[in-house]
């Protein structure tokens, strides 16, 4: 018999944390366990408001599943009964990547392994620069040491969008991903702001618009002078045919995905349709960033740096180096 718990962890941020509609110090994330009374193992839970998940909630969905799943005794089992569940997504994800750890332990094989994928290898994240004044980015740059990264990614909004990309592209010639998270309503005015960079190393825009305008989006890829990522539009029951006629590639992230089986067929069905992928994250401890290491080879994109704006990380599941990360579990 299974024995499932859940574990508030307030996350305090190294800097305030500002994208293009909140900003915040800290985060509330969860942990669930489970355990047989031999081996435990855990997964990370991720709320995010954009889907209306609140840590409220997550306390309150979790409540009934400890008796629905202690006889669970197959990843078949266990996705019957969530199945049945109106779970957000990232609690979902918590519960089934724990319960996939918790295999992973008994077999003593890797969690990649137990997924039935080959193991990751030279993963290169890029990191990420949340809004602010443009005056700031030097000394950020400097203090955080980000030019060991190979890319680095900028959080944008309209009104210092501009200034703060040409800031950041004064101190690095790395590769810049530019995401706006919805931050924009014409596509219009996107495309005419698109146009001030061409001098720039920008490798792609990330949902610069709302995922609801999709005609304006099929209208942005045919006109666009970059790579347009899709984010906000990928959620766990996205349409890959669809979002094919929107953006050039796909942002999977676990906690959106509501788990790795759904994750693993969100990768599989956008490559299918001729879609580059990218695994991204939310602000996590280093267990949400090694679960998603587990499905990182083949990948194009990799943006799991969620963990280094985490200043009391309680699980040093993952190590950097020269913004190389790699597993020490």
């Amino acid at each position: 018999m299974l024995t499932w718990s859940i574990e508030e962890l307030k996350l305090t941020l190294t800097y305030n944390w500002k994208i293009s509609r909140n900003e915040s110090s800290f985060k509330r994330n969860f942990i669930i366990k489970v355990t047989d009374g031999i081996d435990a193992a855990y997964g990370e839970v991720a709320p995010n408001i954009r889907y209306g998940e609140t840590p409220e909630i997550i306390l309150e969905k979790f409540h009934f599943l400890p008796s629905l799943l202690e006889s669970v005794e197959t990843i078949h089992d266990l996705t019957k009964v969530i199945d049945n569940e109106s779970l957000p997504s990232s609690l979902r994800f918590g519960v089934e990547s724990a319960y996939i750890h918790f295999l992973s332990k008994k077999n003593n094989i890797p969690v990649y392994t137990q997924l039935g994928l080959e193991a990751p290898f030279e993963i290169y994240t890029s990191y990420t620069l949340p809004i602010m004044k443009p005056v700031e980015v030097k000394d950020f740059i400097s203090k955080y040491n980000l030019l060991r990264f190979k890319y680095l990614k900028i959080k944008i909004d309209q009104e210092s969008g501009r200034d703060l990309i040409e800031e950041v592209s004064k101190f690095t010639q790395q590769p810049l991903r530019i995401d706006a998270n919805e931050a924009w309503q014409d596509v219009d005015s996107l495309l005419v702001f698109m146009e001030n960079f061409k001098k720039i190393n920008i490798e792609f825009f990330e949902q610069p618009l709302p995922s609801i305008l999709k005609e304006e989006y099929k209208y942005l890829k045919k006109h666009c002078p970059y790579e347009l990522i899709a984010d906000e539009s990928v959620t766990n029951n996205f349409d890959p045919e669809e979002i094919a006629h929107q953006f050039h590639g796909i942002n999977m992230k676990l906690m959106k995905a509501g788990g790795y089986l759904n994750g693993i067929k969100i990768l599989q069905d956008s490559k299918k349709q001729g879609l580059k992928t990218m695994i991204g994250c939310m602000v996590e401890t280093s267990l949400g960033i090694f679960s998603a290491i587990n499905l990182s080879n083949g990948i194009n994109y990799i943006d799991l740096d969620g963990h280094f704006l985490v200043e009391n990380e309680p699980f040093n599941m993952v190590s950097e180096r020269e913004g190389r990360l790699i597993n020490v579990t």
